[in-house]
């Protein structure tokens, strides 16, 4: 409006100017506002007006409260979803939240909830089957879990059942053998380190049924048959012929 009116006139044009002039600085500071907080996220910025504007001070409440409203869950998620990254699983999102804000809290919680369940559960499969020797422990996950969180659960079940399989069948013919039963040997299928281990258990038992064999023939030979001589296997010393089966199990 004029500056030049004067009178009433005068005075409705320095009050519209006024008006214009808090209008113009109150849409300026929303926008700065607005490009700072919502595109380059500087959550700390708030609305400020000052001087003739006060006359906004309403409107600007109500906008740095809703700036606030947004900003402080926003804050909290960033702080528990930092906390996982960094491996603490104590942290939950607490924020008082509705709507949209609500799912994201929940699901940011049941995703702690998850980790948490998983990470326990591997961990107490890991030190029982591992450290303790408890066989047949599986991790028995409560809350429900799917993709990659599943398939580690699955994996680590499936190798805690594969060492127990192998172990259990490795101990059942070594004891077996202990206790002089020669006719079990090692079925299961293994791979590996474990596969050698098979190996050199299923020749002891192969080398020690031949050594009982023999044994059990000579003695029959020579104290029930009368047939002596029998201390000897094919021209050769029992001790000649023992550590050549040993050499060949490689069980020395």
């Amino acid at each position: 409006m004029p500056l030049e009116w004067i009178g009433v006139a005068g005075k409705v044009a320095d009050g519209l100017n006024e008006v214009m002039i808090a209008n113009q600085a109150l849409e300026a500071e929303l926008a700065r506002v607005s490009r700072v907080v919502g595109t380059q996220g500087e959550l700390s910025q708030r609305v400020v007006v000052g001087g003739s504007t006060q006359s906004w001070a309403g409107s600007v409440e109500s906008v740095n409260s809703l700036i606030d409203a947004l900003v402080r869950p926003t804050s909290e998620m960033q702080r528990v979803i930092g906390a996982v990254a960094d491996g603490d699983l104590s942290k939950k999102v607490s924020a008082d939240v509705r709507g949209e804000m609500l799912e994201l809290k929940n699901t940011i919680n049941d995703m702690v909830d998850q980790l948490n369940g998983f990470v326990s559960e591997v961990t107490r499969v890991a030190r029982e089957v591992g450290t303790e020797g408890k066989l047949g422990q599986a991790a028995a996950v409560t809350i429900e879990v799917g993709g990659v969180w599943k398939e580690l659960t699955d994996n680590v079940n499936l190798m805690a059942g594969n060492l127990t399989g192998q172990v259990r069948n490795i101990a059942e013919v070594t004891t077996a053998v202990a206790n002089g039963d020669l006719s079990k040997k090692i079925t299961i299928d293994v791979k590996g380190e474990f596969l050698e281990l098979k190996n050199t258990v299923n020749a002891m038992v192969d080398q020690l049924n031949a050594f009982a064999g023999e044994v059990t023939r000579v003695a029959r030979e020579v104290g029930v048959e009368g047939k002596l001589g029998g201390t000897w296997i094919a021209g050769r010393d029992w001790s000649i012929w023992l550590n050549e089966r040993f050499d060949a199990s490689g069980l020395r």
